[in-house]
Formats: structure tokens, C-alpha cells, sequence
């Protein structure tokens, strides 16, 4: 696969009142994506993913840099580059009081469709997404899954090559969120490139080829999943189910040796270790002698949250 999309020192400064930051601060984000790909991008919030997206598909000017995509620059022929894309934002882009076809039909004609060919690729899109069963009925009558999936539709309606999916999956039931992955695999199968977002970790897993880890603004990991796991050790992830545990008590599991770090969210510590298991009667007995209620506990071995965790000390959804 040759590349298709090529970041070259991208760079945007911001000067909000509580002072300057800037997505990639010093030299610049630097990245190419294959043609054929999926790539996923994931970073906590704020790492600036949003801010790359909107660089790339022209609705945020780069403060320096470039973007190329297909062979067009982002800052030179910005038409042309957003001729190659398909952009599905997190927020639906959907009027809710028309009905799926008047929806695919509206950003159709603003893709410069029209007349046989408008209608003749409505139909193609409403066969793709499985809808065209339901394709009189207004958005507000969907599901959450339906809506996303129409919203996929809109993406697609120009032909484009490459398709842009920030969190597709947000806040639907588990059978859609099956529908659109397999939807996601069925495009890519048929030579498209997406670059994907998501707050899921088992859905990069699941679907990329490649993997980029993105905080305070700079790519710090790039490389297939098992490259990245190897990249950073074997160390596994202890999860150990507390209820407000004491700092002090956080402070004793992350002294134990070969502890890397102690995490805590949502009733949980994350202790992120080599060596797991030799670990865990440690920090069961640290536990036991502070009067802690121990709720439960899991061992996952090397996978993409023990990189992700690892690499930038924050759980994906902080």
C-alpha cells in the first residue's frame, strides 16, 4: 500500500484567555496513512484528535503545515482534497424532521448530484446502510443506531475515498454498534481508507491495521497493535474494584516493585505491572490491612489499554 494522507509538521496554535496551547507544539504532527488502511486514532480528551480531524478535512486552518490527501494539499486545493473525503462527525448531521432519503437527497445535491444519478445513488447508500426499508421515515422516529448509520450514509454519497468516522459508535446498543463495525470492514473491503475514532478500545483492536496514540498534541506511538505492545513491554493490568479507596492505600499499591502506575476511576484502580499475577497477593494484602473492601478483581495480560495507559497515564475516557 502506498500512502494517501500525509501530515507534514501540522501544527495549530490557540490563544484562549487562560493562555496559549498548541496541537503540535514544537516540530509539528507528522503522519502518513495508507491507501487501504484503517487507521485509528486515540488519545485522551484534549489530546487534540478533534483538532487534527478538522484540520484535515478543512474546517480548521492549520497554524503551520500541511495536510496531503490523495495528492492534493489541504491549504493549496482544499476542494479538491474534500472531493476525496467522507467526514462522519460524532454529532449527528442530520435533519430530524426528514426522513432518511430527503436527508441523503439534501447532501447528495450539496456533493453536486442530481437528477437519475442523485436518486440512482440515494438508493445505493439506503441498500449499503440497510435502511431502505424505513427510508420514508423521519430521523426522529430512528434509533440511536439508525441515526448513526444514516449518518454514515451522508459520508458516502459523494463516492469519496476516504472516509473520516470520529466515535461512530457513541451511545447506541450493542447490534447496531455489531451493524456498524461490520459496515466499517465492508467499505474497507472494498478499498476504502478510514481513519476512526473511537473511545473503544476492542474497536481498534478489532478493525485496524495501524494504531496512533496522540497526547498533549504529538503522535507518541505509531504502529500495528502487536508492534505497539511490543514497544512497550509485557505488563499487564490489575483491576481492582474499590470504592474511594485512601490515597494512602493507592500510594502503598503503586510502591510495590514492578508496579509502573496506579490509576483510579469510576470505583476502580488500574495498577499497571509486570508481572500481574506474581503481583496481585502484594496488593491483596496491602488491601486486606487497610480494612478496604475488595469488590473484585481481573488480570488482563498485553493489549491496547495496557499500552495506552502506559504510554500516556490516563484511561482513554478521562
Amino acid at each position: 500500500m502506498s500512502t494517501f494522507v500525509k501530515l507534514d509538521n501540522l501544527r495549530k496554535q490557540y490563544s484562549p484567555p487562560d493562555g496559549p496551547y498548541a496541537v503540535g507544539p514544537h516540530e509539528g504532527v507528522n503522519l502518513e496513512i495508507l491507501g487501504g488502511e484503517i487507521f485509528s486514532l486515540l488519545g485522551p480528551n484534549g489530546a487534540g484528535k478533534t483538532t487534527i480531524i478538522s484540520m484535515m478535512s478543512g474546517l480548521l486552518t492549520p497554524t503551520g503545515g500541511d495536510v496531503t490527501i490523495g495528492g492534493f494539499s489541504i491549504t493549496k486545493q482544499p476542494l479538491d482534497v474534500k472531493k476525496q473525503i467522507g467526514v462522519v462527525p460524532q454529532d449527528l448531521a442530520l435533519y430530524p424532521n426528514l426522513s432518511a432519503r430527503q436527508n441523503l437527497n439534501l447532501f447528495g445535491t450539496l456533493y453536486g448530484l442530481s437528477g437519475k444519478n442523485l436518486s440512482k445513488r440515494t438508493d445505493e447508500v439506503l441498500e449499503f446502510i440497510d435502511l431502505k426499508d424505513r427510508a420514508k421515515d423521519k430521523i426522529s422516529e430512528y434509533s440511536g443506531g439508525m441515526k448513526r448509520r444514516v449518518n454514515i450514509g451522508v459520508g458516502l454519497m459523494h463516492r469519496p475515498k476516504m472516509l473520516f468516522l470520529d466515535e461512530p459508535t457513541v451511545a447506541i446498543d450493542p447490534q447496531s454498534r455489531r451493524n456498524i463495525l461490520d459496515t466499517v470492514k465492508e467499505l474497507n473491503r472494498q478499498g476504502m481508507t478510514v481513519l476512526y475514532t473511537t473511545h473503544y478500545m476492542e474497536e481498534a483492536q478489532e478493525l485496524s491495521n495501524r494504531i496512533g496514540i496522540i497526547d498533549h498534541g504529538q503522535i507518541i506511538a505509531l504502529g500495528s497493535l502487536a508492534e505497539l505492545v511490543k514497544g512497550v513491554g509485557e505488563f499487564d493490568i490489575i483491576r481492582l474494584t474499590l470504592p474511594e479507596p485512601p490515597q494512602t492505600v493507592i500510594d502503598r499499591l503503586a510502591a510495590i516493585p514492578e508496579i509502573e502506575r496506579a490509576e483510579t476511576s469510576d470505583g476502580e484502580v488500574r495498577l499497571i505491572a509486570r508481572n500481574g499475577r506474581q503481583k496481585l497477593p502484594e496488593a491483596i494484602r496491602i488491601i486486606n490491612e487497610a480494612g478496604v473492601a475488595l469488590h473484585g478483581v481481573e488480570i488482563q495480560e498485553p493489549n491496547l489499554e495496557a499500552v495506552f495507559l502506559q504510554l500516556t497515564g490516563r484511561a482513554l475516557r478521562d
